[in-house]
């Protein structure tokens, strides 16, 4: 997205339907992720949670949601948090991810991003770990990862 996601958030959420725009725009920067169809919930500095409803397109061959869609869903709401909380000066990739299955995903699921370290500052590149955590419509956790951002100050031209 850009530095800027956390201020286009709060303008768009404003508007009726706003959640479902804000959703829909960052599927257009990031097309991949439209495979889920994500909605945004909540975004502020150091966190982001993002919805994906129980759908057949999202299911394994047992009914349940996917295990990649579940990935899907923990490195949109890392990145967004991420880019959310960092300074406008710096930028960020995703450098890998851990994952854990904790139990069968069946209904609509609800990814929380939180960063595991304080903000990053802008003194050259370095990971910041962040957390994301899965919970089902019973509120029970049904997956977590953790998100390893490469963090690093933008070039200047």
């Amino acid at each position: 997205m850009s530095a800027s996601v956390l201020s286009l958030y709060r303008r768009i959420t404003r508007w009726p339907a706003g959640h479902w725009i804000f959703s829909r725009l960052v599927c257009f920067r990031a097309p991949y992720f439209a495979t889920i169809a994500p909605r945004f919930v909540a975004l502020a500095p150091g966190r982001c949670e993002v919805r994906i409803r129980d759908r057949r397109r999202v299911h394994n061959h047992i009914g349940t949601v996917h295990a990649i869609a579940l990935c899907n869903l923990a490195e949109l709401s890392a990145g967004v948090m991420t880019d959310a909380t960092i300074p406008a000066d710096m930028r960020w990739i995703p450098k890998g991810m851990s994952v854990e299955y904790l139990k069968k995903a069946v209904g609509t699921m609800h990814g929380i991003a939180t960063p595991e370290l304080a903000t990053p500052v802008p003194d050259g590149g370095h990971e910041w770990p962040v957390r994301v955590e899965v919970v089902d419509s019973a509120d029970e956790t049904v997956f977590r990862a953790r998100v390893l951002m490469w963090v690093s100050p933008r070039k200047r031209d």
